[in-house]
């Protein structure tokens, strides 16, 4: 090994003990002796473009921001707004990725409500601008300036990511990463939207669809303290509904689903998780009195309903979007408590396209998950 000494004249020279030193010390470069710490990222270099695994710098937090180690990130449809360029004013390259579950790496200057090692989730809300109207009614979740996480800036199919301090949420010691990926996006809005659907107590809680969305939302419904009915499509589902806590389960494909509701006394709330409009249309009809459909389920197509249908009985549609990081916290603490966990499938960082690609086929069992 080389060691090091100063002649006289204090330059520092080396001593030589069988290596010779390549450069003198004037001529190195600090950035070749510690060069900059790396991550891979799974970014979308256009859109439309596959997924492409790349190293970059791993980097400093601004201020007002945290630098989070990913642990899990789920991989959700909506991640089609980045890859095929659905959202407008999309920039890319772009990493993906809502669903996070990590830990605080560093802290930007004023994010002083956050330490390095605590366990966090980042979810689809990205953060508010505080000063519009609807910010200043404590609205933050319809901001019209609302940040979106995997696509106003990049997101968790990653080593590392910075996330907004005001868009991250606290995640309980206890639970999985890869468990509460899932419960960032899928999960708080099944359990946010169904905690303020009304419903009390024993009420008739129709549940339709048992997918990524629907498996938890029968779960959160029936820890919730909700008579619950799932509503799926063939027998085969009957067992799993049981199983995920459903009262009973109703085959649309063979009965009137919404008169076999109607036989109960009317749902309180339908949660409609599956995409399928015409399947919501048929549904109406099983609302009871003051009876909400929540439409969580994302399709470009209309959900027809004739004014009648709503005005006997004063039923109504809302559409529900998923929540704040309060929300998530909620969610999270929830879940902890009650025992609510997703079905997942894991998939590690470098094989992003094939979880992708997985979810996207719908044989996902029955959220997807990435894991580093």
């Amino acid at each position: 090994m080389t060691a090091g000494a100063r002649d006289s004249r204090g330059k520092l020279t080396f001593l030589d003990h069988g290596i010779t030193p390549s450069v003198t010390p004037e001529y190195v470069n600090p950035g070749e002796i510690n060069p900059m710490p790396k991550m891979r990222v799974v970014q979308v270099p256009k859109a439309g473009a596959d997924f492409e695994v790349v190293e970059r710098e791993i980097p400093d937090p601004p201020a007002g921001h945290v630098r989070i180690r990913v642990l899990a990130c789920g991989i959700c449809h909506s991640d089609s707004y980045t890859k095929e360029g659905l959202f407008p004013g999309m920039a890319y390259p772009r990493v993906p990725g809502h669903e996070v579950a990590g830990v605080i790496d560093e802290t930007g200057a004023g994010a002083t409500t956050w330490r390095k090692g605590e366990r966090v989730g980042v979810g689809w809300h990205g953060g508010q601008d505080g000063t519009c109207l609807t910010c200043r009614r404590g609205d933050f979740a319809n901001c019209p300036n609302a940040q979106i996480s995997g696509i106003h800036f990049d997101g968790g199919y990653g080593e590392y990511m910075i996330a907004p301090a005001v868009a991250v949420a606290r995640m309980p010691e206890s639970l999985d990463p890869a468990e509460a990926a899932p419960l960032m996006c899928a999960g708080i809005t099944t359990f946010n939207s169904l905690r303020h659907s009304g419903a009390l107590p024993s009420d008739l809680v129709a549940v339709q669809g048992i997918g990524g969305l629907g498996h938890l939302g029968i779960q959160f419904a029936r820890k919730l303290g909700y008579k619950v009915a799932a509503i799926g499509r063939g027998p085969e589902n009957a067992v799993l509904a049981q199983k995920l806590g459903a009262h009973l389960y109703i085959d649309s494909a063979a009965t009137n689903a919404a008169a076999e509701l109607q036989k109960l006394g009317g749902a309180r709330a339908i949660l409609a998780t599956a995409p399928s409009s015409k399947a919501m249309s048929l549904l109406i009809d099983g609302l009871g009195p003051n009876g909400i459909m929540l439409v969580v389920g994302a399709t470009a197509d209309p959900i027809e309903v004739a004014p009648t249908q709503l005005i006997r009985g004063k039923k109504r549609i809302q559409g529900w979007y998923s929540g704040t990081a309060t929300d998530s916290e909620d969610t999270l603490r929830f879940a902890e408590m009650s025992g609510v966990r997703p079905m997942i499938e894991k998939f590690p960082l470098a094989k992003a396209a094939e979880g992708y690609a997985h979810m996207m086929s719908g044989k996902a069992q029955f959220r997807a998950v990435l894991t580093t």
